[in-house]
């Protein structure tokens, strides 16, 4: 009884150290795809408009340039962790902006600068 518990607790411990390293394993430039898709999917839907969606794209680029900078050294621990904190910041933004309800053409002053309240049934 005592060797199968042993096995299990060995199992589980092996199982709960090899998780952080498959989730830091995720390939940046999966990340990287799957934030562009998020924009440009918030673009094609309205809940994100141009400007905003500009704005994220110029940050995810200079996020690309700096892992381009990171990697010609080889990419450290540390620089590996830089990375996702600043792909989980954008996400974070993205998440906000597509939630925000500052929608797109056709709501408020996006169109011609001027305020059309009226409802569009």
């Amino acid at each position: 009884m005592k060797k199968i518990l042993l096995s299990i607790t060995a199992v589980t411990a092996l199982a709960a150290a090899t998780v952080p390293a498959v989730a830091s394993a995720q390939s940046i430039n999966h990340r990287q795809d799957m934030l562009e898709r998020r924009i440009d999917q918030g673009v094609r839907n309205g809940s994100l408009n141009r400007r905003e969606a500009a704005r994220l794209q110029a940050e995810l680029r200079e996020t690309a340039r700096l892992e381009y900078r990171y990697r010609r050294g080889g990419l450290s621990g540390w620089e590996r962790a830089d990375l996702d904190r600043r792909f989980d910041r954008i996400s974070a933004q993205i998440r906000y902006e597509r939630h925000d309800r500052d929608y797109g053409y056709g709501y408020g002053r996006d169109r011609d600068h001027r305020d059309d309240h009226r409802p569009r049934w």
